[in-house]
């Protein structure tokens, strides 16, 4: 299914808007990719994470159902590689699960490293107040991306040996790189954040087109108000910012790049230099990586320059002692 939040208010213009569409329906013309193994993280059927080994360094899995999944064959110790773990875009919406993201998750694997593609849960739900095509659930949504980040250590080391936890680098797409943005400041939230934990040795986190301001996303109406949504409504917003927006979270101490095309408008880079000026002032600067000719869809795209671009970005980090 296509993803197709809405673009931002401004009426982009005819060019604009057929480029984006012809994004969209070329990043999901792409076959959804079977993991090699799926683990739960808890009892709620979309609390899974889906591991790809990666294809360079041979090895194989086990763990998974019925035992052995062969990923690339041989008994033999494989090579360790970083751990990419990557939440899925889609405006925090229901309809857009992780299967939409399982060929960038894939073509990472192909670029060597092992993948961790997170399922969370998404809209509606909560507290039954939450209308159909809503975006997000309070608390759940926090509470499942917070829970598969603290279990992913130990559900690697069972299912992936070929994972170097020790190396690992959180991505994200759109709404997911929100998440990937929250995730790798947790140890900044108030104290009273359930969501709150000592800081994660992360090697970096690579965030993509993502909602990284809600302020200023909702200022844009990106995603049709999305971010409003996600915390429970427009009055409740104020009052989970803290608990929920990037921008609060920061200086983070956590090597960040945004990766963002110049002409996105579905989450437009406004939203990126938005964050990346906050973190500017706060005293920790981003890498803001600004794709010419790219809108929203190229940088999960396999085939595209952009998604390749990505791959660098995030092997970049992985790197860094």
């Amino acid at each position: 299914m296509p993803y197709m939040p809405g673009a931002v208010p401004g009426q982009p213009d005819e060019d604009a808007v057929a480029q984006d569409a012809a994004e969209a329906e070329a990043a999901f013309s792409h076959e959804a990719v079977a993991p090699d193994a799926t683990a739960s993280y808890g009892t709620h059927p979309d609390q899974l994470v889906d591991f790809y080994a990666p294809r360079s360094g041979g090895g194989s899995l086990s763990g998974g159902p019925g035992g052995s999944n062969g990923a690339g064959g041989g008994s033999s110790a494989p090579a360790r590689a970083p751990l990419v773990v990557v939440l899925h875009g889609g405006a925090w919406r229901a309809a857009y699960d992780r299967r939409h993201i399982s060929p960038f998750a894939a073509f990472l694997a192909g670029r060597g490293f092992a993948v961790a593609s997170v399922e969370y849960r998404r809209g509606p739900g909560g507290d039954g107040g939450v209308e159909s095509g809503e975006a997000g659930r309070w608390p759940e949504t926090f509470d499942d991306v917070a829970a598969a980040m603290d279990a992913l250590p130990d559900l690697a080391a069972g299912v992936l040996p070929q994972a170097d936890v020790g190396r690992t680098v959180v991505t994200g797409h759109s709404a997911g790189g929100h998440l990937a943005l929250w995730a790798s400041a947790r140890h900044l939230l108030p104290a009273d954040s359930p969501w709150r934990a000592a800081a994660t040795p992360l090697r970096g986190v690579v965030a993509l087109a993502p909602i990284a301001d809600l302020v200023r996303a909702e200022e844009l109406g990106v995603c049709s108000h999305a971010s409003a949504q996600l915390l429970g409504g427009a009055g409740r917003f104020e009052e989970r910012l803290p608990y929920a927006d990037p921008v609060a979270l920061l200086p983070t101490g956590v090597a960040t790049t945004l990766v963002q095309g110049r002409t996105d408008i579905v989450v437009p880079p406004r939203v990126a230099e938005s964050f990346a000026d906050a973190a500017a002032k706060a005293g920790e600067p981003v890498r803001l990586v600004l794709l010419d000719g790219a809108g929203h869809f190229p940088l999960i795209d396999p085939v595209t320059e952009a998604c390749a671009r990505v791959a660098e970005e995030i092997a970049r980090l992985a790197r860094l002692a």
